[in-house]
């Protein structure tokens, strides 16, 4: 887990914590992540991001009933039918579900991800918990061509903007680092604020309204979280879909 994480387990009476130094940019290059049903709808699906829902069950099953916008594909086909997914290179998000076990998504998502897929996420619980929890849920075929359209997703900054931004900040504007304060300490932009966003909801105070407010983090996923829970509370706010990295001299790295 996370520095974060791992200081409140600990303060929780867990006493076999380890951190995963590294993060999720590494941790992605060689597994797989999870996302719950919530996440899946509310993050994903409600918000119309772009992304790949794959239902690995039997088609025979899953035309019993499935998720909306899923495509069919069993476990056992992944591996050798790699070509139906979208190109790696447009780092398609592809949620994968099963029926329940899991067992199933995971080892479909970690054939994509011996193929070189850097955002694999298997969905825990698969379709039980989503039909368990009263989601809603369609039945008949489901489609079998997979396709991913990228676009810019609301309240993303661009590159460049950002850089110029980072390189001097301006009175009217504040940068928040939305990292863990340890994966600050490691290096962080010069001038930004340090909010985790597990932290940003009891730190509101913190932030001026008057004010433009720019997240990131070293993936961009907590920069997004950060970026509609300050939404949702009336913040003028833009965030940094982009990994942020830093060298040894505290230098900063964007990669799209």
């Amino acid at each position: 887990m996370s520095p974060n994480s791992a200081s409140r387990a600990e303060k929780l009476g867990y006493t076999n914590v380890k951190v995963y130094h590294d993060g999720i940019p590494v941790w992605t290059k060689k597994n797989f992540t999870v996302l719950n049903i919530k996440q899946l709808k509310e993050g994903w699906i409600e918000k119309d991001m772009p992304h790949v829902l794959v239902d690995v069950r039997p088609a025979s099953e899953a035309e019993k009933g499935f998720i909306k916008g899923a495509v069919t594909i069993p476990a056992a086909d992944v591996a050798k039918n790699i070509d139906r997914f979208p190109p790696k290179e447009k780092k398609p998000p592809i949620m994968i579900y099963d029926q329940k076990s899991g067992d199933d998504a995971k080892a479909a998502a970690k054939a994509l991800v011996t193929a070189g897929y850097p955002m694999v996420n298997v969905i825990t619980g698969g379709f039980d918990a989503w039909q368990a929890a009263g989601f809603p849920t369609e039945a008949g075929k489901l489609a079998t061509t997979m396709a991913y359209v990228p676009k810019p997703r609301p309240g993303t900054i661009a590159i460049d903007e950002f850089k110029k931004l980072a390189a001097s900040i301006p009175p009217d504007t504040i940068l928040v680092d939305v990292r863990s304060q340890a994966e600050a300490n490691e290096g962080m932009i010069k001038g930004a604020r340090v909010i985790p966003d597990a932290e940003i909801l009891d730190r509101l105070a913190e932030l001026s309204r008057d004010k433009r407010i720019i997240t990131y983090c070293n993936t961009g996923v907590q920069a997004e979280m950060t970026y509609h829970k300050l939404k949702e509370k009336g913040y003028n706010v833009a965030f940094l879909n982009a990994k942020v990295s830093f060298d040894d001299k505290g230098n900063y790295v964007i990669e799209p």
